[in-house]
Protein backbone atom coordinates (compact mmCIF):
# COMPACT_ATOMS: atom_id res chain seq x y z
CA UNK A 1 0.00 0.00 0.00
CA UNK A 2 3.33 1.90 -0.11
CA UNK A 3 1.93 4.04 3.18
CA UNK A 4 -1.44 4.73 1.99
CA UNK A 5 -4.08 3.05 3.82
CA UNK A 6 -7.71 3.45 4.01
CA UNK A 7 -7.84 6.46 6.05
CA UNK A 8 -5.79 8.06 3.22
CA UNK A 9 -7.65 7.16 0.98
CA UNK A 10 -11.04 7.91 2.32
CA UNK A 11 -9.11 11.84 2.83
CA UNK A 12 -8.15 11.60 -0.95
CA UNK A 13 -11.91 11.11 -2.09
CA UNK A 14 -13.31 13.63 0.23
CA UNK A 15 -10.47 15.90 -1.48
CA UNK A 16 -11.59 15.40 -4.85
CA UNK A 17 -15.40 15.45 -4.60
CA UNK A 18 -14.81 18.94 -3.01
CA UNK A 19 -12.57 20.10 -5.53
CA UNK A 20 -14.30 18.48 -8.54
CA UNK A 21 -11.30 16.67 -9.61
CA UNK A 22 -9.72 13.23 -9.86
CA UNK A 23 -8.03 11.15 -6.90
CA UNK A 24 -5.12 11.29 -8.49
CA UNK A 25 -5.40 15.40 -8.90
CA UNK A 26 -6.00 15.67 -5.41
CA UNK A 27 -3.09 13.80 -4.21
CA UNK A 28 -1.59 17.64 -3.41
CA UNK A 29 -4.39 18.65 -1.24
CA UNK A 30 -3.81 16.08 1.78
CA UNK A 31 -1.97 16.91 4.76
CA UNK A 32 -0.36 15.49 7.92
CA UNK A 33 0.86 11.94 7.64
CA UNK A 34 -0.70 10.80 4.24
CA UNK A 35 0.64 13.47 2.77
CA UNK A 36 3.68 12.02 3.15
CA UNK A 37 2.92 8.71 2.17
CA UNK A 38 1.59 10.41 -0.73
CA UNK A 39 4.58 12.31 -1.49
CA UNK A 40 6.43 9.10 -1.82
CA UNK A 41 4.01 7.75 -4.35
CA UNK A 42 3.57 10.83 -6.58
CA UNK A 43 7.37 11.36 -6.74
CA UNK A 44 7.27 7.90 -8.30
CA UNK A 45 4.86 8.99 -10.48
CA UNK A 46 6.55 11.63 -11.80
CA UNK A 47 10.33 9.04 -12.10
CA UNK A 48 7.80 6.73 -14.38
CA UNK A 49 6.69 9.41 -16.53
CA UNK A 50 10.07 10.82 -17.06
CA UNK A 51 11.99 7.39 -17.47
CA UNK A 52 9.39 6.41 -19.59
CA UNK A 53 9.21 8.99 -22.65
CA UNK A 54 10.07 8.20 -25.63
CA UNK A 55 9.74 4.43 -24.81
CA UNK A 56 7.81 1.45 -26.60
CA UNK A 57 5.10 0.19 -24.88
CA UNK A 58 7.14 -3.37 -23.50
CA UNK A 59 10.22 -1.10 -22.67
CA UNK A 60 7.85 0.95 -20.68
CA UNK A 61 6.28 -1.97 -18.77
CA UNK A 62 9.90 -3.00 -18.09
CA UNK A 63 10.80 0.21 -16.73
CA UNK A 64 7.55 0.63 -14.34
CA UNK A 65 8.43 -2.96 -13.18
CA UNK A 66 11.79 -1.98 -12.39
CA UNK A 67 11.26 1.25 -10.58
CA UNK A 68 8.56 0.33 -8.77
CA UNK A 69 10.68 -1.94 -6.67
CA UNK A 70 8.30 -4.97 -7.60
CA UNK A 71 11.26 -7.33 -9.37
CA UNK A 72 13.74 -6.36 -6.27
CA UNK A 73 10.41 -7.43 -4.33
CA UNK A 74 10.15 -10.41 -5.38
CA UNK A 75 13.66 -11.65 -6.29
CA UNK A 76 14.11 -10.99 -1.88
CA UNK A 77 11.16 -13.59 -1.53
CA UNK A 78 12.24 -17.51 -1.08
CA UNK A 79 9.75 -18.91 -3.92
CA UNK A 80 9.81 -14.99 -5.69
CA UNK A 81 11.28 -17.09 -9.07
CA UNK A 82 7.50 -17.74 -10.43
CA UNK A 83 6.00 -14.53 -9.77
CA UNK A 84 9.18 -12.42 -11.56
CA UNK A 85 8.48 -14.58 -14.43
CA UNK A 86 4.68 -13.68 -14.33
CA UNK A 87 6.15 -10.32 -14.39
CA UNK A 88 8.36 -11.10 -17.60
CA UNK A 89 5.19 -12.34 -19.23
CA UNK A 90 3.56 -9.26 -18.76
CA UNK A 91 6.32 -7.57 -20.40
CA UNK A 92 6.34 -9.98 -23.66
CA UNK A 93 1.78 -9.82 -23.77
CA UNK A 94 2.73 -6.17 -24.34
CA UNK A 95 5.09 -7.00 -27.30
CA UNK A 96 2.35 -9.09 -28.51
CA UNK A 97 -0.27 -6.87 -28.23
CA UNK A 98 1.51 -4.23 -30.52
CA UNK A 99 2.90 -6.78 -32.85
CA UNK A 100 -0.28 -8.48 -33.31
CA UNK A 101 -3.75 -7.59 -33.75
CA UNK A 102 -4.66 -5.98 -29.92
CA UNK A 103 -3.24 -2.80 -30.88
CA UNK A 104 -4.31 -2.36 -34.27
CA UNK A 105 -7.85 -3.52 -33.83
CA UNK A 106 -8.22 -1.16 -30.56
CA UNK A 107 -6.82 1.43 -33.16
CA UNK A 108 -8.94 0.47 -36.10
CA UNK A 109 -11.74 1.76 -33.56
CA UNK A 110 -10.94 4.88 -32.71
CA UNK A 111 -11.31 6.46 -36.28
CA UNK A 112 -10.69 10.15 -35.08
CA UNK A 113 -6.90 9.13 -33.42
CA UNK A 114 -5.29 6.09 -32.01
CA UNK A 115 -5.45 5.32 -28.45
CA UNK A 116 -2.47 5.89 -26.29
CA UNK A 117 -0.30 2.11 -26.08
CA UNK A 118 -0.26 2.09 -22.41
CA UNK A 119 -4.38 2.75 -21.83
CA UNK A 120 -4.96 0.51 -24.62
CA UNK A 121 -3.26 -2.22 -23.52
CA UNK A 122 -4.41 -2.31 -19.74
CA UNK A 123 -8.05 -1.51 -21.26
CA UNK A 124 -7.76 -4.64 -23.54
CA UNK A 125 -5.73 -6.99 -20.96
CA UNK A 126 -8.64 -6.12 -18.29
CA UNK A 127 -11.45 -7.12 -20.73
CA UNK A 128 -9.10 -10.40 -21.90
CA UNK A 129 -8.75 -11.81 -18.63
CA UNK A 130 -11.98 -12.89 -18.08
CA UNK A 131 -12.37 -13.80 -21.46
CA UNK A 132 -9.95 -16.55 -20.87
CA UNK A 133 -10.89 -17.85 -17.49
CA UNK A 134 -13.74 -19.88 -18.43
CA UNK A 135 -13.86 -23.39 -20.60
CA UNK A 136 -15.96 -23.55 -23.26
CA UNK A 137 -19.52 -24.36 -22.38
CA UNK A 138 -18.76 -23.62 -18.94
CA UNK A 139 -21.26 -21.05 -17.28
CA UNK A 140 -19.57 -17.66 -16.70
CA UNK A 141 -20.10 -13.96 -16.75
CA UNK A 142 -18.00 -12.38 -19.29
CA UNK A 143 -17.28 -8.78 -18.81
CA UNK A 144 -16.51 -6.59 -22.58
CA UNK A 145 -17.46 -3.81 -24.25
CA UNK A 146 -20.09 -3.15 -26.75
CA UNK A 147 -17.24 -3.15 -29.43
CA UNK A 148 -15.68 -6.12 -28.23
CA UNK A 149 -19.10 -7.83 -28.01
CA UNK A 150 -19.73 -7.60 -32.06
CA UNK A 151 -20.40 -11.27 -33.38
CA UNK A 152 -21.00 -12.71 -30.12
CA UNK A 153 -24.33 -13.61 -28.78
CA UNK A 154 -25.18 -15.27 -25.43
CA UNK A 155 -28.41 -16.11 -23.78
CA UNK A 156 -28.66 -12.93 -20.97
CA UNK A 157 -26.82 -9.97 -21.63
CA UNK A 158 -26.63 -7.31 -18.68
CA UNK A 159 -26.00 -3.75 -19.97
CA UNK A 160 -25.80 -0.85 -17.61
CA UNK A 161 -24.95 2.58 -17.15
CA UNK A 162 -28.17 3.43 -19.88
CA UNK A 163 -27.69 7.25 -18.55
CA UNK A 164 -28.00 10.71 -20.94
CA UNK A 165 -24.23 11.91 -21.43
CA UNK A 166 -22.83 8.65 -20.89
CA UNK A 167 -25.13 5.85 -23.29
CA UNK A 168 -25.53 7.78 -25.76
CA UNK A 169 -22.17 9.83 -24.09
CA UNK A 170 -22.49 13.67 -23.77
CA UNK A 171 -20.17 14.24 -26.34
CA UNK A 172 -21.96 12.42 -29.22
CA UNK A 173 -24.48 15.75 -29.05
CA UNK A 174 -20.89 17.87 -30.50
CA UNK A 175 -20.37 15.68 -33.38
CA UNK A 176 -21.86 14.83 -36.39
CA UNK A 177 -24.31 11.89 -36.79
CA UNK A 178 -22.84 10.85 -32.87
CA UNK A 179 -26.11 10.20 -31.72
CA UNK A 180 -27.01 8.21 -34.33
CA UNK A 181 -23.50 6.44 -33.85
CA UNK A 182 -24.53 5.89 -30.09
CA UNK A 183 -27.80 4.41 -31.35
CA UNK A 184 -26.11 1.94 -33.61
CA UNK A 185 -24.49 0.54 -31.19
CA UNK A 186 -27.29 -0.02 -28.38
CA UNK A 187 -28.37 -2.19 -31.55
CA UNK A 188 -25.32 -3.92 -31.20
CA UNK A 189 -25.62 -4.26 -27.53
CA UNK A 190 -29.25 -5.57 -27.44
CA UNK A 191 -29.00 -7.60 -30.26
CA UNK A 192 -25.96 -9.61 -28.57
CA UNK A 193 -29.24 -11.14 -26.05
CA UNK A 194 -30.24 -14.40 -27.39
CA UNK A 195 -32.90 -14.80 -24.96
CA UNK A 196 -32.91 -12.23 -21.88
CA UNK A 197 -32.00 -8.63 -21.87
CA UNK A 198 -31.13 -6.40 -18.54
CA UNK A 199 -31.26 -2.78 -19.22
CA UNK A 200 -29.92 -0.60 -16.06
CA UNK A 201 -29.28 2.72 -15.15
CA UNK A 202 -27.95 4.12 -11.49
CA UNK A 203 -29.37 7.09 -9.66
CA UNK A 204 -25.95 8.65 -9.30
CA UNK A 205 -22.79 7.84 -10.06
CA UNK A 206 -19.21 9.47 -9.57
CA UNK A 207 -17.14 10.62 -12.34
CA UNK A 208 -14.39 12.29 -12.58
CA UNK A 209 -14.31 12.97 -8.98
CA UNK A 210 -17.63 14.45 -9.43
CA UNK A 211 -21.31 13.07 -7.93
CA UNK A 212 -23.23 13.02 -10.98
CA UNK A 213 -27.28 12.81 -11.11
CA UNK A 214 -27.94 11.89 -14.58
CA UNK A 215 -31.65 11.70 -16.78
CA UNK A 216 -32.08 8.06 -17.79
CA UNK A 217 -31.00 7.17 -21.44
CA UNK A 218 -33.27 8.18 -24.13
CA UNK A 219 -32.46 4.55 -25.62
CA UNK A 220 -35.33 3.43 -23.11
CA UNK A 221 -37.90 5.47 -24.93
CA UNK A 222 -36.86 4.04 -28.07
CA UNK A 223 -37.80 0.41 -27.30
CA UNK A 224 -41.88 -0.57 -27.54
CA UNK A 225 -42.54 0.04 -24.29
CA UNK A 226 -44.55 -3.82 -24.74
CA UNK A 227 -41.81 -5.23 -24.35
CA UNK A 228 -40.11 -3.77 -21.40
CA UNK A 229 -40.91 -5.25 -18.08
CA UNK A 230 -39.61 -2.69 -14.90
CA UNK A 231 -37.96 -4.86 -12.09
CA UNK A 232 -38.04 -1.49 -10.16
CA UNK A 233 -40.09 0.63 -11.88
CA UNK A 234 -39.00 4.17 -11.89
CA UNK A 235 -41.45 7.16 -10.41
CA UNK A 236 -41.47 9.15 -13.47
CA UNK A 237 -41.38 8.72 -17.10
CA UNK A 238 -37.74 10.16 -16.03
CA UNK A 239 -37.22 8.22 -13.03
CA UNK A 240 -33.87 8.08 -11.52
CA UNK A 241 -32.20 4.47 -10.83
CA UNK A 242 -33.82 1.57 -12.18
CA UNK A 243 -33.72 -2.22 -13.63
CA UNK A 244 -35.61 -3.69 -16.62
CA UNK A 245 -35.97 -6.89 -18.77
CA UNK A 246 -36.47 -6.99 -22.38
CA UNK A 247 -38.08 -9.56 -24.41
CA UNK A 248 -39.15 -12.70 -24.18
CA UNK A 249 -38.34 -14.59 -26.75
CA UNK A 250 -35.35 -14.33 -29.18
CA UNK A 251 -37.65 -13.62 -32.21
CA UNK A 252 -39.37 -10.88 -30.51
CA UNK A 253 -36.38 -9.25 -29.95
CA UNK A 254 -34.77 -9.24 -32.87
CA UNK A 255 -37.97 -7.85 -34.58
CA UNK A 256 -38.29 -5.08 -31.99
CA UNK A 257 -34.51 -4.14 -32.77
CA UNK A 258 -35.00 -3.14 -36.26
CA UNK A 259 -33.81 0.31 -36.74
CA UNK A 260 -36.52 1.21 -38.16
CA UNK A 261 -38.27 0.24 -35.31
CA UNK A 262 -35.91 1.27 -32.16
CA UNK A 263 -34.87 4.75 -32.74
CA UNK A 264 -38.36 6.13 -33.58
CA UNK A 265 -39.23 7.31 -30.20
CA UNK A 266 -38.31 11.05 -28.82
CA UNK A 267 -37.87 13.03 -25.17
CA UNK A 268 -40.20 15.39 -24.52
CA UNK A 269 -38.84 18.66 -23.32
CA UNK A 270 -41.02 19.18 -19.91
CA UNK A 271 -41.19 22.80 -18.46
CA UNK A 272 -42.50 24.29 -15.59
CA UNK A 273 -42.79 27.65 -14.10
CA UNK A 274 -39.52 28.86 -16.28
CA UNK A 275 -37.56 25.04 -14.76
CA UNK A 276 -37.22 22.64 -16.83
CA UNK A 277 -35.89 18.54 -16.56
CA UNK A 278 -32.41 17.94 -16.40
CA UNK A 279 -31.88 21.62 -14.90
CA UNK A 280 -29.80 21.89 -11.51
CA UNK A 281 -31.61 24.11 -8.83
CA UNK A 282 -30.79 24.74 -5.60
CA UNK A 283 -33.16 25.24 -2.04
CA UNK A 284 -32.54 26.42 1.01
CA UNK A 285 -33.46 23.73 3.38
CA UNK A 286 -32.25 20.58 0.81
CA UNK A 287 -29.23 22.04 -1.05
CA UNK A 288 -28.59 21.21 -4.59
CA UNK A 289 -30.34 19.03 -6.64
CA UNK A 290 -31.27 18.66 -9.82
CA UNK A 291 -35.27 18.68 -11.66
CA UNK A 292 -36.18 15.15 -12.96
CA UNK A 293 -40.10 16.05 -13.57
CA UNK A 294 -42.27 18.86 -14.08
CA UNK A 295 -45.92 19.24 -14.42
CA UNK A 296 -48.65 21.70 -14.29
CA UNK A 297 -48.55 25.19 -15.08
CA UNK A 298 -49.33 28.72 -13.20
CA UNK A 299 -50.01 28.49 -9.11
CA UNK A 300 -50.15 24.38 -9.76
CA UNK A 301 -46.81 24.08 -11.53
CA UNK A 302 -44.46 21.37 -9.34
CA UNK A 303 -41.47 19.50 -9.86
CA UNK A 304 -39.72 16.76 -8.23
CA UNK A 305 -36.04 17.31 -7.61
CA UNK A 306 -33.18 14.75 -6.95
CA UNK A 307 -31.61 16.44 -3.97
CA UNK A 308 -29.37 12.92 -3.39
CA UNK A 309 -28.90 12.36 0.36
CA UNK A 310 -32.46 14.38 0.74
CA UNK A 311 -33.91 12.31 -1.02
CA UNK A 312 -36.54 12.97 -4.71
CA UNK A 313 -39.41 15.70 -3.49
CA UNK A 314 -42.09 17.29 -5.11
CA UNK A 315 -42.44 21.03 -4.94
CA UNK A 316 -44.96 23.76 -5.62
CA UNK A 317 -43.00 26.45 -7.66
CA UNK A 318 -45.59 28.78 -5.75
CA UNK A 319 -44.29 27.75 -2.29
CA UNK A 320 -40.89 26.59 -3.01
CA UNK A 321 -38.52 29.32 -3.13
CA UNK A 322 -35.91 27.53 -5.90
CA UNK A 323 -33.26 29.26 -7.73
CA UNK A 324 -30.98 27.88 -10.79
CA UNK A 325 -28.08 26.50 -9.41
Amino acid sequence: TRGIGARSIEQLQDAAQVRGTSLYGALNFLTGKAAQSVGHFINLVDQLRFACEGLKLPEMVEQVLELSGLRAHYKSEKEGQERIANLDEVISAAANFISEEGYAQVAAEDEAEPPDPLAAFLSHASLEAGEHQADAGQSAVQLMTVHSAKGLEFDAVFLGGLEEGLFPHENSVLERDGLEEERRLMYVAITRARKRLYLSFAQSRMLHGQTRYNLRSRFFDEIPAELMKWLTPPANSRGFGGFGSYGATPQEKVASANPRAFGSGRRNGDSAGGFRVGQQVSHAKFGSGVIVDAEGSGSDARVQVNFGREGVKWLALAVAKLSAA
